[in-house]
This record gives C-alpha cells, sequence and structure tokens, in this order.
C-alpha cells in the first residue's frame, strides 16, 4: 500500500460522511465544515436546489415540486448519485479557499458493518467528488482515536457510537475491532419514537425536525431529578388546524424506550462476546461514548447501570469520528494498520 501521498501536507482531507451530519477536517486547519447530510431536489428535473444547512431548513417545508432528501439511511449510501453531488459540493466548498496543486487524498470514516457494495458506493462517490486516493476507516475506530485512546496497544477500549442512523459498538486492540455490534438502530430512530407518539397520544402530527428538538430539549433515557416540560407546535390530526399541546419529559422518556432499550442490549451483546482478557481491561478502563446519541441525557447513567461499568462521554461527542480521522492524516505510520483501501 502506498502512502506517499502524505508528502503533500495541506491536500489531506478526513470525512466523517454521516447519517445526519457530514463533517470535513483538513489537515493542519481541523474541521472546516460541519453541515446536515440533506439535499434539496427539484422533482421533475432532478436539479439541485440547497444542500446542507440550506436544504435542511427546508425539511418539512418544501412547496409541491421539491423535495428535501436525506441520501444516507441507517448510517450507509441509499442514493448514490445525490451523494456524489453532496460530497462534491462540501468538498468544493472546502477546497476553493485553497490552491489545492494536486487532487485531495481522503480518509473516510465508515460504518464497521459496511457491505462491499456500500463501500464501492463511497469510493465512487469520493472519486467523483475529486479525491485522488480513497481510504476508509471503521468510524468506531476513527471515533476510538478521535477521543484519544491507545488503540494500537493490547489493552481493550470499548467504544459505542451512537450515530443518526446506526449505534456500533466495538472492542478494540492491537489496531484492529476484536468484536464489534452494529444495529440500525440511532437518533433517527429516537425522532420517529417522538412522532408517533405525539400523533397516537395527542392527535398531533409533527415533522423530523420538530421531534428532533424534543429531543434535544427535553429527551432523556433515564429518570432524573431534573425533570421538564415544553410546548409542542404541529397539526392536530382531526381538526386540520395548527395546535400547541405542552409535553413533560416523562412522557417522551417512554416514548423512547423501544429504541433506547434496543441501544443498551446490543452493548450487553457486544459485551457477551468479548474475549476474557480484554474483557477485565474494560472493568478497569471503563466505556467511551461518542456521537450525536450520547448527548441525550442518562443515557450513559442508564449503561452504566445495565453493565454495573464506568461510562465516559467525550466533551464534544459529535466531533470525534473526524477528530480521529484527522489524526490518522496526521500520524500514517502509527496508524497504518486501521486503514483500508
Amino acid at each position: 500500500m502506498a502512502f506517499g501521498w502524505f508528502k503533500f501536507p495541506s491536500n489531506d482531507i478526513a470525512v466523517d460522511l454521516g447519517t445526519a451530519n457530514t463533517l470535513v477536517y483538513v489537515r493542519g486547519e481541523g474541521i472546516v465544515l460541519n453541515e446536515p447530510s440533506v439535499v434539496a431536489v427539484e422533482k421533475g428535473t432532478g436539479r439541485i436546489k440547497g444542500i446542507g444547512l440550506e436544504a435542511k431548513r427546508m425539511l418539512g417545508r418544501t412547496p409541491e415540486g421539491v423535495m428535501a432528501v436525506r441520501p444516507l439511511k441507517d448510517g450507509v449510501i441509499a442514493d448514490v448519485d445525490v451523494t456524489e453531488i453532496m460530497l462534491r459540493y462540501f468538498l468544493e466548498t472546502v477546497t476553493t479557499k485553497r490552491l489545492f496543486q494536486v487532487q485531495p487524498t481522503m480518509v473516510v470514516g465508515v460504518p464497521s458493518g459496511i457491505t462491499e457494495l456500500e463501500r464501492r458506493a463511497v469510493r465512487s462517490s469520493a472519486h467523483a467528488a475529486g479525491s485522488k486516493e480513497v481510504f476508509m476507516v471503521a468510524e468506531p475506530m476513527a471515533a476510538a482515536i478521535g477521543v484519544g485512546l491507545p488503540v494500537e496497544t493490547p489493552t481493550g477500549n470499548m467504544v459505542i457510537d451512537i450515530g443518526g442512523g446506526t449505534t456500533e459498538i466495538a472492542v478494540i486492540a492491537l489496531s484492529g475491532i476484536v468484536s464489534d455490534t452494529s444495529i440500525r438502530v440511532g437518533g433517527d430512530k429516537i425522532d420517529s419514537a417522538i412522532v408517533t407518539f405525539l400523533r397516537k397520544n395527542y392527535n398531533l402530527m409533527i415533522g423530523e425536525p420538530t421531534a428532533e428538538a424534543v429531543k434535544i430539549q427535553i429527551g432523556s433515557a433515564f429518570s432524573a431529578d431534573d425533570e421538564r416540560e415544553m410546548d409542542v407546535k404541529g397539526r392536530d390530526l382531526v381538526s386540520g388546524i395548527p395546535k400547541t399541546v405542552r409535553v413533560h419529559s416523562q412522557e417522551i422518556r417512554e416514548s423512547i424506550q423501544e429504541p433506547i432499550q434496543a441501544i443498551v442490549e446490543s452493548v450487553r451483546r457486544a459485551l457477551e462476546i468479548t474475549p476474557p482478557e480484554l474483557a477485565s481491561d474494560i472493568v478497569d478502563r471503563g466505556i467511551v461514548m461518542t456521537g450525536g446519541g450520547a448527548l441525550i441525557r442518562g443515557l450513559d447513567q442508564l449503561i452504566a447501570r445495565e453493565t454495573n461499568l464506568p461510562i465516559h462521554v467525550d466533551e464534544e461527542p459529535l466531533t470525534c469520528v473526524v477528530r480521529g480521522a484527522g489524526r490518522i492524516l496526521d500520524d500514517v505510520e502509527k496508524y497504518r494498520g486501521v486503514l483500508t483501501t
């Protein structure tokens, strides 16, 4: 495997192509882009009307001829063509400010359970977006490196990466993933559980952005003294007119039990298949939680209670994967073993 491309330091780019957000890191500059993975498309012509934050603002608000789509579903590329356009746009946004002499080389964070077909889709999207060489790193591995765990040592480290589309739990030692569990449950499933709850219990129809706001403001996985309430606006399914209801955090906690329990169960499963020597390391070191889902209040306490293990949440869980991919760019010799072409 040739790694001579690292002679062009300013040219290296790391990408976390997430279901909810895409983050781009440029070597020597840090994270230069963090935008929602959303594209607004004109139905008849396929013309692009907006990408990233501009398109996310259109979710649930588009006129009849325009639809806001998320080209990544459950952590994988659902629409290769739209992903290519989105990735190319983000990379052009990043590269136009810089006079790159050669095409950039890219390290992309991908789900650990990615299929060969999905791998090809990532590769073709990156090449079409103007990259010369594409290397991939499993997201839990990148997250572990981003948090600063010593992944190249024989000591076992466990990472729970809860993204928009997937939750990945990996036990890492000697620059490899020893055991991993991946489920297609993440922030999106929690949002849709909130939508379903409000529709059934309050006859209130809300969109994705509102559900996400409810999750962030009053969502929790574990009962705490800090109970909250908020007003939720939507459309009454009976009368068809807009209305507002007041929702309590306890109701939301009960409504998201199914996806939360699925995450807890997958952590248990991952622990069951961990080799005993590494399991003893995890007892000493605990588990690190990363990804946007790590921000759900009380989720760390719930997992700690269910596993009897210490849980550490990174200070910036949303950027762990791209920070890790960036560290790989900074010291490729050290992390050579974690990359795949």
